[in-house]
């Protein structure tokens, strides 16, 4: 197929080095900041996956591709709307969303954004335990690609199954995204475990009380609770709260040691999602009037300059109750 990957950080080079090796033909758009020249030459990026070659056979532009059959939007969230404006195509192309957050102002998903700005297309959302790293040096990962039309999800799990890459469909677009989204923000909060040394037994249940918190938004807003037990879930928040890979854990561990978070972000190359996804799931908490206590300590932490460690002791003197409600 023939298949415009847009977006030349860290997941659009590892998708579009996937795709390239499974025979599609593969052209990647990068803006000049991201010095496609160079790339061009060298077949790999000064600024992500530094060790990962990008095959000949991807084309590297800074135009995207009209004629594409699959269009690939690997941009960071808050930049979704002025990217899909930017690049348009045929009502017939796929756009696949990868991006892993909720806008700011609009609380809209990244699909939503997308239906918003592009109209009556096919549009569907890929997500799951993922890490660009892993993707790029052939790591066996398992995501999952949702929409409201089978035979589209089914048309891009076959453009992106490889032996290493397994993908599975589902209808639940909305719980997919969230997931994907919300996953990012009790990862912070793990952060903030790891920093403080709270051990194991904290960051367990966080994991386990932040996929609660998670799949009570995710149902009110019509998602199948199920979805939350699955890989864009569970598998997506087990990875983001555990792993040294993990840019918003890494986030967070720091807030823990008291760097402000405007020098933090500051020494980012890459996007924490999280950190605006924050604002998002706050104001949703509040939109669906849904109890979200790690979110909103997570909130008070990044903007409001509460203290973490005053926020554990509030989450952990939160009046008793059940456990299932």
């Amino acid at each position: 197929m023939k298949i415009q990957v847009i977006g030349a950080g860290s997941w659009g080079l590892a998708l579009a080095r996937l795709l390239a090796l499974s025979g599609h033909a593969v052209r990647l758009w990068c803006r000049e900041e991201d010095a496609p020249e160079e790339l061009r030459k060298n077949r790999k990026s000064k600024f992500y996956l530094q060790h990962v070659t990008i095959p000949e056979s991807v084309s590297i532009s800074t135009s995207p591709d009209s004629d594409a059959e699959i269009a690939v939007f690997a941009v960071p969230s808050h930049a979704m709307r002025t990217i899909a404006e930017k690049h348009r195509f045929p009502s017939r192309t796929v756009r696949v969303s990868v991006a892993k957050g909720i806008e700011n102002d609009s609380l809209l998903r990244m699909s939503e954004v997308l239906r918003e700005v592009h109209g009556n297309c096919p549009i569907v959302a890929l997500s799951g335990p993922s890490h660009a790293e892993e993707v790029a040096e052939d790591k066996p990962t398992s995501v999952v690609v949702a929409g409201d039309d089978p035979r589209i999800c089914e048309i891009v799990q076959k453009a992106f199954m490889s032996q290493r890459f397994r993908v599975y469909t589902s209808r639940d677009i909305v719980g997919v995204e969230l997931g994907g989204a919300l996953k990012n923000v009790v990862a912070l909060a793990a952060g903030v475990c790891d920093g403080l040394e709270l051990g194991d037994n904290a960051k367990a249940a966080l994991i386990t009380r932040g996929l609660a918190e998670i799949a009570r938004l995710g149902t009110r807003m019509g998602a199948n609770p199920l979805t939350f037990a699955g890989l864009s879930g569970l598998g997506d928040l087990v990875v983001t709260c555990a792993s040294r890979l993990s840019r918003n854990r890494w986030v967070g561990e720091r807030v823990a040691r008291g760097i402000p978070l405007d020098e933090i972000l500051s020494k980012m190359t890459m996007v924490a999602e999280g950190v605006r996804t924050a604002r998002s799931a706050y104001a949703l908490s509040k939109k669906y009037e849904v109890e979200m206590p790690i979110t909103r300590q997570v909130y008070r932490t990044l903007f409001e300059d509460a203290d973490p460690v005053q926020a554990v002791t509030e989450l952990m003197s939160r009046e008793a109750k059940p456990e299932w409600s």
